[in-house]
C-alpha cells in the first residue's frame, strides 16, 4: 500500500508544499523588514512574533472544537485565500510608505487567526486521508516537503530581497497561499465530523482533559510547551544578532538558513528508521538533546564585519543551524505520527488545539522576553538563556514515561 494510492494525500500534499515555500520566503522577509525597513530592533522582532501568535491563545481552543464540528476542507480553502489578501496588504502597505509597527502588528493578528484556523483543520485532516498504519509515513513525506522548502526558501528570500526588497518577497507568498487554496479545493475525501450536539465548552474540556490525563501524551505536551518558549527566544534574538553583530547581510543570513533546512530534510529522511529501531520515546528524546549544543553553536559566534572571524561565524553559526534543522527534522514525523495515532478521529482537531494553543502562548511570552532581554542585558545573554532552558527541556523528556513509549502492535505498520 503506497501514499500515491491516495489521491486526495497526493493534492493535500502539493498544495501543502506550495504553501511552505511560500512561507519559508515570509518568515525571514518579514525579520528582514522589521530590521532594515522599519528600523526595529530584537524587541521589535518579538512584538511581531508575539502579533503573529496571539490569536492561538485567545481562540485557539475554540478553534480545535469547531473544526471538529464542521468540513476541515473549507476551513483550509477560506484561510488560505483569506491569508494571501492579508500579505499582499502587507507588501503594498511597505511599498507605498505607510507600513510601521502597529499597522504591522494589526494585520499579523489577522493573519495569525486565519492560521490557527488553517492549522487546526490542516493537522486533523491527514488521519482522514490515509490509514493510521500511514500516517508515521505520511507525516514524514510532508516533513521532508517542509524541509526542501526551508532549504530552497530561505535562498530564494535572500536572492528576492537583495533584488526587489522584502516587500516583494512577501508578495511571492501571498500569490503561494492563493495557489494553495485553488489546489487544496481539489482534494475529496469523506471528512469524519462530530456530530453531537454537546456545548463547545464541554466538547473544549475533552480535548483538554484527554491530553493531560493521558500518561505519555501529557509528558509530552508539557516538555513541548517549554520547548517552545526557549525555541522562541532564538528564534527572536537571534536574526537580529545575526544581522546587527555578526556582520551577516540579509542574503548571508538566508544561507545559514537554508543548512537549517537541509538538516531538516535529512532528520525527516531518517526519522521513520530512528522511530523503527529505537522507539518513538527514544527518537524524541534524542532529538531533544540535540538542541542545546545547536543553540552552543550560535552563542559563541564570534562578532565581526569581515576577514576570518566573520568566516568562523559563518561556520559556526551554518553547523548550528543545521544540527537544530537536524533535531526538528527527527522529531516532527514521529511526534505528530504519534499524537494522531493515540487520538480518536472525532477528537483530532481538539487534541491539535489543545497543544497547538499552549506552545503558541509559550512564544507569545518567550519571544517579547527574548527580545527584552536582548535589548536590556544583550544578545548572547539572551542566547544562553535559551541554551540552559533547550538542554533542560532534553534532560527533563529523558527522564518522563515518553522515553518508553515504543511502537507496540498497533502501530507497528506505520514504518
Amino acid at each position: 500500500m503506497k501514499l500515491t494510492d491516495y489521491k486526495g494525500y497526493v493534492s493535500f500534499w502539493v498544495a501543502t508544499t506550495v504553501s511552505n515555500l511560500g512561507s519559508s520566503i515570509t518568515a525571514l522577509a518579514l525579520q528582514v523588514m522589521v530590521v532594515v525597513l522599519l528600523h526595529g530592533n530584537a524587541t521589535d522582532v518579538g512584538w511581531i512574533s508575539t502579533a503573529r501568535w496571539l490569536p492561538y491563545v485567545l481562540l485557539g481552543l475554540i478553534a480545535g472544537a469547531t473544526v471538529d464540528r464542521v468540513n476541515r476542507k473549507h476551513v483550509i480553502v477560506l484561510a488560505d485565500f483569506s491569508r494571501g489578501i492579508l500579505l499582499s496588504a502587507i507588501s503594498l502597505s511597505a511599498v507605498s510608505g505607510i507600513l510601521n509597527m502597529p499597522i504591522l502588528m494589526s494585520l499579523m493578528v489577522l493573519f495569525g487567526a486565519m492560521s490557527l484556523f488553517h492549522d487546526a483543520a490542516y493537522e486533523s485532516t491527514v488521519p482522514q486521508l490515509v490509514p493510521r498504519k500511514l500516517l508515521m509515513r505520511a507525516n514524514s513525506r510532508l516533513e521532508q516537503s517542509s524541509a526542501v522548502t526551508q532549504t530552497s526558501g530561505p535562498a530564494v528570500a535572500g536572492t528576492v530581497i537583495s533584488l526587489v526588497g522584502a516587500p516583494f518577497a512577501i508578495l511571492i507568498d501571498a500569490l503561494s497561499f492563493v495557489l494553495s487554496g485553488a489546489v487544496m479545493a481539489s482534494v475529496t475525501y469523506s471528512p469524519s465530523q462530530d456530530r453531537s450536539h454537546e456545548r463547545l465548552i464541554d466538547q473544549i474540556k475533552q480535548g483538554v482533559r484527554w491530553v493531560y490525563r493521558h500518561r505519555t501524551l501529557s509528558s509530552l505536551a508539557l516538555n513541548t510547551h517549554a520547548w517552545f518558549f526557549f525555541h522562541s527566544m532564538v528564534g527572536t534574538v537571534f536574526v537580529t544578532f545575526a544581522l546587527t553583530k555578526l556582520g551577516f547581510t540579509a542574503f548571508t543570513y538566508s544561507l545559514v538558513i537554508t543548512l537549517a533546512g537541509v538538516g531538516s530534510l535529512l532528520g525527516s529522511t531518517i526519522s521513520i528508521r530512528i522511530g523503527q529501531r529505537w522507539g518513538i520515546g527514544r527518537g524524541m528524546v534524542v532529538s531533544r538533546l540535540l538542541y542545546g549544543p545547536a543553540a552552543i553553536m550560535l552563542s559563541v559566534a564570534p562578532s565581526a564585519h569581515h576577514g576570518s572571524l566573520l568566516a568562523q561565524a559563518f561556520v559556526l553559526v551554518g553547523c548550528g543551524q543545521f544540527l537544530y534543522g537536524l533535531a526538528m527534522g527527527i522529531e516532527g514525523p514521529i511526534e505528530m505520527g504519534y499524537q494522531q495515532a493515540i487520538t480518536p478521529s472525532h477528537m483530532q482537531g481538539r487534541m491539535r488545539a489543545t497543544m497547538r494553543s499552549i506552545n503558541r502562548s509559550m512564544v507569545v511570552v518567550g519571544a517579547p522576553f527574548g527580545g527584552i532581554i536582548a535589548a536590556t542585558y544583550g544578545y548572547r545573554l539572551a542566547l544562553w538563556i535559551a541554551v540552559v532552558g533547550l538542554a533542560t527541556v532534553g534532560v527533563w523528556l529523558f527522564f518522563s514515561p515518553m522515553r518508553d513509549v515504543e511502537i507496540d502492535k498497533d502501530l507497528a505498520d506505520m514504518v
